[in-house]
């Protein structure tokens, strides 16, 4: 019976304890991190294949 209410429970708290404002932007936050991971490892791969080529 635990199990079953602890998802809503810990909604509940999320969603009295942070506001939208704090949970958007940490989703952007995360958003902006991973694309520029990506960005560097794109850039780090093209650079790598022309060196091949080359």
């Amino acid at each position: 019976m635990t199990k079953r209410y602890f998802p809503l429970a810990l909604i509940a708290l999320l969603t009295t304890t942070l506001s939208s404002c704090e949970l958007v932007q940490g989703i952007f936050k995360a958003g902006v991190v991973t694309g520029v991971i990506v960005v560097v490892l794109v850039v780090a791969l093209i650079i790598w294949l022309v060196s091949k080529v080359f």
